[in-house]
């Protein structure tokens, strides 16, 4: 996982989802982000804080987080 700064050029080619984990009222609140032109990059970001660095990752490398914590759960 790589973070990476946000931009607005960026920002404007990716559709964000947020968490269905994530509450509007709570501190924890995260987004996520395909970024199918670039070989799948996920990009995760607080979204309390969307002008901050977010965390990529590389498809399989997020297939393997969700595997876990699947598993985990």
């Amino acid at each position: 996982m790589t973070p990476t700064a946000a931009s607005a050029e960026a920002d404007s080619s990716l559709e964000w989802f947020k968490s269905s984990y994530s509450s509007n009222d709570g501190p924890e609140c995260v987004e996520v982000a395909i970024a199918q032109a670039t070989a799948a990059t996920i990009h995760v970001r607080d979204s309390k804080d969307k002008q901050r660095s977010r965390l990529t990752f590389t498809g399989a490398a997020w297939s393997e987080f969700v595997s876990h914590a699947r598993r985990s759960a």
